[in-house]
């Protein structure tokens, strides 16, 4: 097999587990080793540490699969990955009351590049490095065997793919789209409509199913905004909680009225109990701020904001801004429930940035509750990078 030998002293992530072997950690490429391959990786000293598939365009040039000299990388091996998988979600699987979870998150899993969520009966996939695609095929037959979907969507329309080599690929791969392209799905016992081929992420933001269940928590009779809404997911939880009224604010028309829809299917009157605002989410608090609104809740769930290092002062800036818009539309004692899903910002400094936006506004905040991605995007422990999604609960003064 080929072989990628590592540079002196560069050995150490590979021992602890952690997936990736970046271009400056190799020393050295055996020159027949063809890209999206399987190679193994060796020390400065040739000794064998691990094995995994090769990509020389991309900054992560090896992502590891295994750490087991007796291992390949064959069918089999693919086999046994997606069955520990969906046995790590085996709980959800026998949840009547929840349809839709993510049922592969990558590197986590021990899958790296490879995204699989469930809604009902569908899947969707999402292959973003080389290696999975090369693998693609097998893994629609062993994921179609494993799962029995009415039809497995690809959604591997995201810009990752570019830094692959890749281009973007959305659409069936295998059995049939739902009617209209929309399924029902169920979370918690709630009703949600999604847009496989053209909603946002794979369709919905299942990592925050449990985050919308403890903000709820925070609703009963309370006039809430929802910001950056989507489809209104938290705006059904609130409701369900007690909410006396909800204003959602989407820069998306097409996701507003999905999010009527979705308040109907719920049994709650859109018209009556909530309004949709459709703009851009900053200057709409702005305005709402020189006019005096006020809120008991404000839900914060904005897009990745930070893409890369270089833009992780950009997205610091963002992040204060608009949390201090929403400190300043909360009433005494409100709650601002805040969330960043920018991996580049860590735990550390989003509060940080929480606590400079409460400076900027002159306000007193509590710390309530943390939050973080859902069970069904487990964090491996020697792949700390998995964890991307944080929140805060704050009590605003």
């Amino acid at each position: 097999m080929p072989t990628v030998t590592l540079k002196p002293g560069r050995e150490k992530p590979v021992h602890n587990h952690h997936p990736w072997i970046f271009s400056g950690a190799i020393k050295e490429i055996d020159a027949d080793a063809p890209n999206g391959e399987v190679v193994d990786v060796q020390s400065a000293d040739g000794i064998w540490l691990a094995r995994g598939y090769l990509n020389r365009r991309s900054q992560i040039q090896v992502r590891l699969l295994t750490w087991d000299q007796n291992e390949p990388i064959d069918a089999a091996f693919w086999r046994r990955r997606l069955q520990r998988a969906l046995a790590g979600r085996a709980s959800l699987a026998a949840d009547p009351a929840t349809d839709s979870y993510r049922l592969v998150y990558a590197e986590s899993d021990g899958l790296p590049g490879l995204i699989v969520d469930r809604y009902g009966d569908w899947l969707v996939m999402q292959c973003l490095t080389l290696g999975i695609e090369r693998v693609k095929p097998l893994l629609v037959e062993l994921l179609t065997e494993l799962c029995a979907p009415a039809g497995i969507v690809e959604r591997s329309d995201v810009d990752v793919r570019n830094k692959e080599g890749l281009s973007p690929a959305a659409g069936l791969l295998t059995g049939v789209l739902p009617p209209d392209d929309l399924v029902e799905v169920r979370e918690n016992g709630f009703r949600f409509l999604v847009d496989l081929p053209a909603g946002q992420k794979t369709g919905h933001y299942l990592d925050q199913r449990e985050n919308r269940r403890r903000t709820a928590a925070y609703c009963a009779g309370a006039e809430v905004l929802n910001a950056f809404s989507y489809t209104g997911s938290f705006a059904v939880y609130a409701l369900a909680a007690g909410a006396r009224y909800v204003t959602d604010v989407d820069t998306s028309l097409e996701a507003l009225q999905l999010c009527e829809r979705n308040l109907a299917l719920n049994g709650f009157d859109p018209d009556a109990q909530a309004e949709g605002v459709a703009g851009d989410v900053f200057q709409v608090l702005r305005d709402w701020r020189a006019s005096g609104r006020q809120f008991d809740v404000v839900i914060l769930d904005p897009p990745k904001f930070a893409q890369s290092q270089g833009q992780i002062d950009r997205a610091a800036r963002a992040y204060k801004d608009i949390n201090m818009q929403a400190m300043h539309l909360l009433r005494p004692g409100g709650v601002l429930v805040t969330f960043s899903c920018s991996g580049l910002v860590s735990p550390d400094l989003f509060q940080k940035i929480v606590f400079g936006a409460s400076v900027d506004a002159e306000r007193d905040v509590q710390v309530v509750e943390r939050l973080s991605q859902g069970g069904d995007h487990p964090l491996l422990l020697s792949f700390p990078e998995g964890e991307y999604l944080k929140g805060l609960i704050c009590r605003v003064w």
